[in-house]
Order: C-alpha cells, then structure tokens, then sequence
C-alpha cells in the first residue's frame, strides 16, 4: 500500500501552477499516482479530475499549445513545434491553431537563430552543410534553411 499523499487534485493544481499542460499529458502524469478503489478504477478517477479542471476553465489545450509555441517559437521552426506538441497530446486542431500564430515569420526566426549561432555565410560546401543541419534539426523548412544559408533572406 503506498503513503497516502496529495489528492489527485492537489497534484493537477500543483502541475498546472507551474506551466499549462495538455489534457493528456497531465493525465499521464496523475496516472502515476491514482490507485484503483472499490469504488472506482485509476483511469476513471482521473478523468474525473481532468473533466472538472476543464469545467473550471484551468485546463485547456488551446492554451498549453499556445503557452509552448510562444515560448518555444524564438528557437525552433515549425515542423519541431508541430512535433513537441503532438509529444505533449495535443490535439491536431488546437496545434495548428496555435501553429497559426508563427507561420508568416519562420524565416526571420530562422535568420535569427543562424545569426546568433553562426553570423556569417559559410565558405565552403561543408560549412554550408554543416549550418543546413543545424537548422534542419531546430525544426526549420527545407526552403527557409536553404535561403539563410545562403544568405538570400527576404531577397530570393
């Protein structure tokens, strides 16, 4: 028998306090903690908990999608985004809503993140390379990878 602790409750109050989470991603990390009853199965009870957050309105996936986009947005392209989102449940819809939101400006942040990492076009085909993957891996179109490398920006 575990230690009796924080109620399921306390312990979505807890994670959600510190940052928005998604639907699923808080019932994965309540399904740790929930022991099955007589009167109810793990599962059901922490449904029962999520459901009441959402009535509550402080629980909503919109709002986890939109809170790591705008703060992941800086750093990573679009396709590392889509990808941390789906890591985290969202659903496809509430993604590409907040999505939405930095699609127009994937090549200055692009730019800003070879800027800060690189500052100058490379010589030479393998430090071209070598910057390509570099932002291929930050999550940044294929298309928008080869105008910074090349250095074309806004003007190719």
């Amino acid at each position: 028998m575990k230690p009796a602790g924080p109620s399921l409750e306390a312990r979505a109050l807890r994670y959600l306090a510190r940052r928005e989470h998604s639907r699923a991603e808080l019932a994965r990390k309540l399904a740790r903690h929930a022991e099955d009853t007589p009167d109810a199965p793990a599962a059901q009870q922490v449904d029962a908990v999520l459901d009441a957050l959402a009535a509550a309105g402080l629980l909503s996936d919109r709002r986890a999608a939109e809170a790591l986009v705008g703060a992941k947005a800086p750093r990573l392209g679009q396709m590392r985004l889509r990808q941390l989102l789906r890591e985290r449940g969202v659903p496809d819809d509430e993604a590409a809503a907040a999505l939405e939101s930095v699609r127009g400006d994937e090549l200055a942040r692009a730019q800003v993140v070879w800027q800060r990492r690189f500052g100058a076009v490379a010589d030479d085909a393998a430090g071209r390379a070598r910057q390509a993957r570099f932002l291929a891996g930050r999550g940044f179109d294929a298309e928008v990878v080869r105008r910074v490398v090349r250095g074309l920006g806004d003007a190719g």
